[in-house]
This record gives structure tokens, C-alpha cells and sequence, in this order.
């Protein structure tokens, strides 16, 4: 894992380390009983989950972020580990999963995560968001109007895609968006990574 994050270009402290390698360990326990993942093997999950979320640690604007379908925690636990300084929100409707990412808090003392249980649909925080990043959610619907609402301005949003996305990007939930298509880096991992990223500025 420490290869792999200095192949990053990320700076991490032995703690932060350390907590990264506990949710690794708290990943593979609670998968064999809640199934939160399909990745089973621990070295598997260091490259294809903890690498590829850090790999949009420098894509991260502002002091707070929305994580929408965070499922196992993904990208949010890992981003927040490594950027004490912003707050989390990890958003997901799935009660075992949010059940599992609320324990990872406590266990890893995450002062900075708040898990919700919600669908992105029905959820209405009172607050935007600086960044809202998503590994799992389609772009198109967290750019319908009421969801986009949720990006402060500037602001930007972050999806993490495999192949490089072919389709346009409508972007008419935030109309002066500016989009950029980012090839990802992820160290171990010899499939291809994309991020699309939304300005909102």
C-alpha cells in the first residue's frame, strides 16, 4: 500500500497509514458476513478500492464533500483519512452499508464523516456542497436539477468512471458547467480509470 500511495504522489503520515490499512481490515471481516463488496482478496481491495479512491484526492475543492452512493464507504472513508481538514458526507440508501461505514467511523475515530442513510432523490440537507463525488451514481442524475442544486458555486463534481465516457455530458442542471475528462493513474491496477470533472464556477 505504501508503494502505491507514494506512486500517488500523496503524502501520508504513519497514523493515516495505519487507519487506511485498519479499513482494509474492517472491510474484509464485515464482507464475509454483509457481502459489501466483490472484491474479496485484501491486496485486490488495496488497488481496486483504497488506490483508485485516493487517486481523486487532488480533484477535491472547498472544505466539504458529498460522497453519493458511498456504498462500502467508497471513495469517502479513504479521501477523509487522507484530508483531515474537510468534512464528509457519505450518502447511501442501502441500511448495511451505512451500518458498516458508521462502525468505520468509530473505529477509525473519523471526526470529520457523518454517514446518511438516504436516497439521493429524497435527500434535502439544509446545506451545498463543495465537492460531490460518486464512484457508483450515473451523471445524469445527480446533474437533475434538484440534485445539482446541492453544488455550491464554485463548486465541483466528480465522477469516477472505468472506460473513457463517450456519451456527452448534459450538464443542464448547472448551466455555465465546465467539463474536463481526467485519465486516472492507479497504481496495481491495469484497467483503465477515467474521472469526469464539473466546474461549477
Amino acid at each position: 500500500m505504501g508503494q502505491g500511495i507514494e506512486a500517488l504522489e500523496l503524502v501520508c503520515s504513519p497514523e493515516q497509514q495505519e487507519r487506511l490499512m485498519a479499513f482494509i481490515g474492517l472491510l474484509v471481516r464485515w464482507n464475509k458476513a454483509y457481502n459489501l463488496t466483490a472484491v474479496r482478496d485484501p491486496l485486490e481491495m488495496v488497488s481496486k478500492h483504497l488506490l483508485d479512491s485516493l487517486a481523486v484526492l487532488p480533484f477535491l475543492f472547498g472544505d466539504s464533500v458529498l460522497d453519493i452512493g458511498t456504498g462500502a464507504g467508497l471513495p469517502g472513508l479513504p479521501l477523509a483519512i487522507m484530508a483531515p481538514e474537510r468534512r464528509f458526507w457519505l450518502l447511501d440508501s442501502n441500511n448495511k452499508k451505512v451500518r458498516f461505514v458508521r462502525q468505520a467511523v468509530l473505529d477509525l475515530g473519523l471526526a470529520n464523516v457523518e454517514p446518511v442513510q438516504s436516497r439521493i432523490e429524497t435527500y434535502r440537507p439544509g446545506q451545498k456542497f463543495s465537492t460531490i463525488v460518486s464512484r457508483a451514481v450515473a451523471a445524469e442524475e445527480i446533474l437533475s436539477a434538484p440534485n445539482a442544486a446541492l453544488l455550491a458555486n464554485p463548486g465541483r463534481l466528480l465522477l469516477m468512471k472505468g472506460r473513457q465516457p463517450d456519451e456527452r455530458i448534459e450538464t443542464a442542471g448547472l448551466p455555465s458547467a465546465v467539463v474536463e475528462i481526467h485519465r486516472l493513474g492507479v497504481p496495481f491496477l491495469d484497467v483503465p480509470r477515467h474521472l469526469i470533472e464539473i466546474r461549477s464556477d
